[in-house]
This record gives C-alpha cells, sequence and structure tokens, in this order.
C-alpha cells in the first residue's frame, strides 16, 4: 500500500550554510526512531505504512520523517530523512512515502503549533474510526486525557496523494490534537516528540479498554461532563513532564536491548 512520492522539484532550498548534524538535531532523530521502534514493538504499526514526522530543531521549514520502504522496527536515527515542504530530501538516504509527504508538509506548514505529528492504523484506535458516532465515550480515566482535544475526519477520501487532501486534513484538526480518520486510521499532534508518543500509547490503551467494554454488551457508563472536564486538565497540567519520563523510559528498554536505535 505505500506508494513512492513523485513530484516535480525544482532542488532543495538553500541552508545557509547551516549544520543539520547538531546534537540537538541528532537527539530529534534519535528519539523519533525511538518511538517508531517502541510502536512496533507494542503492535501500533502496520507493515512498512504510517508515518511519524518532527520538525527539525531550529529549522521550523524542515520535518524529519521515516523512510519509505522501512518498518518501524528497522528505523535509526540515520535512517530517517530531512525534507523540505516542497519535497526535496535535505539530508539522508532514499525518499518519503507519497502519502506521509503529503500529510506531514501540509500539516507542519500549516499548523506551526505541531512540533510532532504521528499517524497510525493502531488496531484499537483504528476500529473506532470504524464505528458510528463519536469515537471516545468518556468511560474510561485514561480516555479523559483526551477530553476537548479530539477532532473528528468525516470524509474519507481515499489515499492522500496530492496536497488538496493534506491541506484538508490539516484544516479538520484546526486547533486540536487528536484526529480520528473515519475509516482509516488516526493522527496525533503534540509540541514535541515526547508528547506525540505520550498521546500516541495512551490512545491506544484508552480505545482497548473501551473496546473491550463495549464487547461486554452491557452499557458504557460515561464519565459526568463537568468530572471529565476537570480531571482532563488535572492530567494536562503534569502531561509534559510525565511525557519526558515516558519517553526516557523508552529509551531505556531499547537501549536494554541493543536495539541499535541510535546508531
Amino acid at each position: 500500500m505505500a506508494h513512492e512520492l513523485n513530484i516535480t522539484k525544482g532542488g532543495p532550498a538553500l541552508l545557509r550554510n547551516v549544520s543539520l548534524d547538531t546534537e540537538e538535531i541528532w537527539k530529534a532523530r534519535a528519539d523519533l526512531a525511538a518511538c517508531l521502534r517502541m510502536a512496533a514493538k507494542l503492535g501500533l504499526e502496520e507493515g512498512i505504512c504510517n508515518h511519524f514526522s518532527a520538525v527539525v530543531p531550529g529549522h521550523p521549514d524542515l520535518f524529519i520523517v521515516n523512510r519509505l520502504g522501512w518498518a518501524f522496527q528497522e528505523a535509526t536515527a540515520s535512517s530517517l530523512l530531512i525534507c523540505d515542504f516542497e519535497g526535496n530530501v535535505v539530508a539522508g538516504d532514499g525518499v518519503p512515502e507519497a502519502t506521509a509527504f503529503y500529510i506531514h508538509a501540509r500539516l507542519h506548514k500549516m499548523s506551526p503549533r505541531v512540533g510532532a505529528a504521528f499517524h497510525t492504523h493502531m488496531p484499537n484506535a483504528t476500529a473506532l474510526s470504524m464505528v458510528e458516532g463519536e469515537p471516545l465515550v468518556w468511560a474510561g480515566q485514561t480516555a479523559l486525557k483526551f477530553y476537548g482535544r479530539v477532532a473528528v475526519d468525516e470524509n474519507y477520501n481515499g489515499l492522500a496523494l496530492d496536497e488538496r487532501e493534506g491541506d484538508r486534513i490539516a484544516a479538520v484538526l484546526g486547533g486540536n490534537d487528536i484526529l480520528f480518520m473515519k475509516n482509516h486510521g488516526v493522527m496525533v499532534c503534540a509540541p514535541n516528540i515526547a508528547e506525540a508518543w505520550d498521546d500516541l500509547y495512551y490512545l491506544e490503551r484508552a480505545a482497548e479498554v473501551q473496546l473491550k467494554a463495549m464487547s461486554t454488551g452491557r452499557r458504557l457508563l460515561p464519565v459526568p461532563a463537568e468530572v471529565a472536564a476537570a480531571a482532563a486538565r488535572q492530567m494536562r497540567e503534569g502531561d509534559p513532564e510525565s511525557a519526558r519520563m515516558h519517553l526516557e523510559s523508552v529509551r531505556r528498554v531499547l537501549d536494554r536491548e541493543g536495539s541499535g536505535y541510535r546508531d
């Protein structure tokens, strides 16, 4: 299902002799590779499809993304690509997958607040994108992390193989952080890689327990709106630091396993 990017390009934008090999940029590459590896470990990937991206530190007109043809479990810091918004690869070997470019380039360009964007067809959240009505019922505490932060794209248009579809997806997301893409999957957006990973992980867990509860055939018990809103505020206050620690734990696990994601 992966498609190679095939657009007419005029050549990479000049980078004014600024190095893309700084310590900060390499850390971002390693963090993104760690997220890709752990997503694979947890069964959140789909073959060589799906894509994670992050804005290059210090370069708001460039983004890091996984390359075409490589599964999440193969990702390393050096295998990731740095691209501009016109489809040029300015660092790295290979090319981005076509839908990865058209979704992520347009999203980062139209929504500068989005420092990282993770798109998956992870099974439980995607299952909730395939049923009628709102995806999350707000009946479990984990789900409340996303209360007031979710948009739903009701209009599946097939593969995102042009800028118009990327622009449409960005517009539907608006000021929200989570996009359930009906009949498709989910997009998780955050200011940075750590918070994107944290939201991706807990979104799938929230979807999993909701589906288990739904499978009993008994009526779910939503949390009252005022309580849900208060709990969401409590969670958001601690999210940045919790997300930082969560990603650090991911890196420790992968380091103990010798996964090579830092290479």
